[in-house]
């Protein structure tokens, strides 16, 4: 399976592994799967970090390597597929990776149920 990590995902997974549902969690664990955090999530954090508005792993990189996940760029494909969807979420972030997830066949894993409304495979965060 290929997931996407949301971004609250990405820093449960890293941070308070507690925090996700056990399906969740072993799917992300599961060495047979591709998990895919994109470049949309260390941004959003950067963003709300500024804002006091997040708490993070300082060291993104070195955690992002250390849990082994994928880092997915936003192509011109990624771009396209947002001038052709629903406006069922007002988060660019969270558009971007349906977007990302739609378009690439991944598994986006998240809590918001906001996403579930776009045609695309989730899979509960919690």
């Amino acid at each position: 399976m290929k997931l996407l990590l949301d971004t609250h995902t990405m820093i449960w997974a890293m941070s308070e592994p507690r925090l996700l549902s056990s399906r969740a969690k072993d799917a992300i664990s599961t060495k047979e799967n591709d998990v895919f955090v994109s470049v949309i999530s260390p941004w959003e954090i950067a963003i709300k970090r500024s804002k006091k508005r997040l708490r993070a792993p300082e060291d993104l990189g070195d955690a992002l390597e250390a849990h082994q996940f994928r880092l997915l760029p936003v192509l011109l494909r990624h771009i396209k597929a947002i001038g052709s969807m629903p406006n069922h979420h007002g988060d660019p972030f969270d558009r971007m990776l349906v977007a990302q997830a739609t378009i690439d066949g991944l598994t986006l894993v998240t809590s918001d149920r906001a996403l579930r409304r776009y045609p695309v495979a989730t899979l509960p965060a919690n």
